[in-house]
């Protein structure tokens, strides 16, 4: 599911948008032309449009050859979870040698397939120069003949002039650089519909997936901003990755309404499994959360969602400007909403963190620090978000950093219910109560009741 879900991103961050360039600047470029040399403005048409149909023709097989690798590398991981876990057994057997070699031929299968994928990228690469070249070369030759005084006609009636040639055959390339640059994201495409498809294959045989197929009702805006912040009850929580001893089983916890509280524990112990249990992003096995009163399921998580902001430890930056990685497309934020929120994370002062400034994907040029509080430049806009998951704000931050997000985190968290899974004790002892989670604790505790 991750994999399949990460091949998305590409195809929705770089695919897309060339494919608008393709759509719009070609048309500009023919409008500019046309007036000056109707036969250099049919060139490029009649040359535009052999690319994206033999590269819709690789795209099909650039389609099914990322699909059967996708299938193939599940597989291949999937065998090697099931033989990692019955290691001791395969050991007993004696069959560690046939193992290997087993997981060698499928590891040899995905190169395969991986291979072919590449090549039918380089395909499709190999057809847009082609094409491009020629339709440059025969604009081209057309102007140079024009200028030489070899062709009278294509021009609507009067001579080329030098400059008129020289602006038609530099715009020539231009015309065909966004479909270069589709070309560049070809196999993206091929891939994050690969992705979706799959993703789609895995809700059709039951899995689940995080949010798929609920449609609550919207909550209103209004009502979010006068309702006081929930309390959260858990009572006879039970939670355990598949094949793995529970995280939780039997566990019971009560945060007050504008309660703030800190997770503590040792890795592993379950605090970010605890949070993505709160935020409906995995599936409880057993017991109830109630948040506000309401109890967290299918049918009302998409509406508790509402009232959360969710801050993890390794934030994404995406491919966008400042803004838009503030906003994250929320509808209403306006200029000075976005000013205001990098101000209170202490953003305000940091050239790269401008609104204009535009981000690469990961956020290259911001440091861990930055990055973190861009994050919380997403929670302070987030007006109604009454309710506050926070994942390690803190991790790998130096102390002084540390101290400025802590301030900027308690002002965001005034008059709400905060959650906060922290190793830092200096952040936890700025928080109203700790709780400590230890899964392994838990366990000796139920099999006491036992």
């Amino acid at each position: 599911m991750a994999e399949q879900a990460e091949a998305i991103v590409p195809y929705l961050v770089r695919y897309r948008p060339a494919r608008w360039k393709v759509m719009l600047v070609p048309l500009v470029i023919l409008a500019v032309v046309t007036p000056l040399s109707w036969i250099a403005a049919l060139i490029l048409l009649i040359a535009a449009p052999l690319i994206p149909v033999f590269m819709a023709l690789v795209g099909m097989g650039a389609q099914a050859a990322s699909r059967a690798q996708m299938v193939e590398m599940g597989s291949m991981n999937a065998f090697l979870l099931d033989r990692l876990r019955g290691l001791a057994t395969l050991r007993a057997l004696d069959a560690v040698d046939a193992t290997a070699a087993r997981l060698d031929a499928s590891s040899q299968s995905v190169r395969r397939r991986t291979m072919a994928v590449l090549r039918i990228a380089f395909l499709s690469s190999a057809v847009l120069e082609l094409f491009s070249a020629l339709g440059v070369a025969m604009v081209a030759a057309f102007i140079g003949f024009s200028l030489l005084g070899s062709i009278h006609f294509g021009t609507w009636g009067r001579e080329l002039s030098l400059g008129q040639g020289l602006f038609i055959l530099l715009l020539a390339p231009a015309f065909f650089e966004p479909l270069r640059e589709l070309a560049a994201v070809w196999h993206d495409k091929a891939a994050g519909e690969a992705g979706l498809a799959g993703l789609h294959d895995l809700a059709a045989d039951g899995v689940p997936l995080p949010g798929a197929g609920v449609a609550a009702a919207a909550v209103s805006a209004a009502a979010m901003a006068v309702a006081p912040p929930p309390a959260i009850d858990i009572h006879q929580l039970r939670f355990a990755h598949p094949g793995e001893a529970p995280v939780f089983d039997g566990f019971d916890l009560a945060v007050r309404a504008g309660e703030h509280v800190a997770l503590l524990g040792a890795s592993g112990a379950g605090k970010t499994t605890l949070l993505s249990l709160l935020a409906g992003l995995l599936p409880a096995s057993g017991g109830e959360i109630r948040i506000g009163g309401v109890r967290l399921n299918d049918s009302t998580v998409n509406t508790l969602r509402q009232r959360m902001a969710w801050m993890g430890q390794r934030p994404h930056v995406f491919a966008a400007s400042v803004s838009q990685n503030v906003t994250l497309g929320r509808v209403g934020a306006t200029a000075a909403q976005v000013t205001q929120a990098l101000h209170l994370a202490d953003l305000a002062a940091v050239a790269q963190a401008q609104p204009a400034v535009m981000l690469s994907d990961g956020g290259q040029g911001l440091s861990g620090g930055e990055a973190v509080r861009l994050a919380l430049a997403r929670v302070a806009l987030h007006p109604h978000a009454d309710l506050l998951l926070v994942d390690e704000p803190t991790a790998h931050l130096d102390s002084e950093t540390a101290v400025r997000v802590t301030d900027a985190l308690l002002a965001l968290a005034k008059g709400k219910t905060m959650l906060v899974a922290t190793h830092d004790p200096v952040l936890a002892s700025r928080l109203q109560r700790t709780v400590l989670v230890d899964a392994q604790a838990q366990a000796q505790a139920q099999e006491l009741r036992a």
